[in-house]
């Protein structure tokens, strides 16, 4: 059963995902944060493909510290795939998350390691 909380983020979310799109030149940079983990992935709309993509879940991932230092590390190893799939630009999409602490340390390491949104 999908809480109130749940049904506000979907809202939100089909809202974003109206105005933004993904391309193979500038792939969307999709967020999804559960309660212990979090993954990003770079989404070719067009073809309807992932291009890359990280998590705090893949093996030999080092889990140190905090969630948000996690999400960090996940910033910055889904900019370095993009750099290896040849992507500069992506379109951030924060899927309906607020734009605060672990989605947000995860787009500005990414932004520190090279991606461009």
């Amino acid at each position: 059963m999908a809480t109130k909380k749940d049904i506000r983020r979907l809202k939100i979310k089909m809202r974003i995902r109206k105005k933004i799109n993904g391309t193979a030149e500038k792939p969307r940079l999709t967020v999804f944060r559960s309660n212990k983990e979090i993954y990003a992935q770079l989404i070719d709309d067009v073809a309807g493909r992932t291009l890359a993509s990280a998590s705090s879940m893949e093996k030999g991932f080092q889990k140190q510290g905090t969630k948000t230092d996690v999400a960090t590390l996940v910033g910055k190893s889904i900019a370095e795939r993009a750099k290896a799939a040849g992507v500069e630009t992506v379109v951030f999409d924060r899927n309906g998350y607020l734009y605060h602490g672990r989605v947000k340390a995860l787009a500005d390491a990414a932004r520190e390691n090279g991606l461009k949104f």
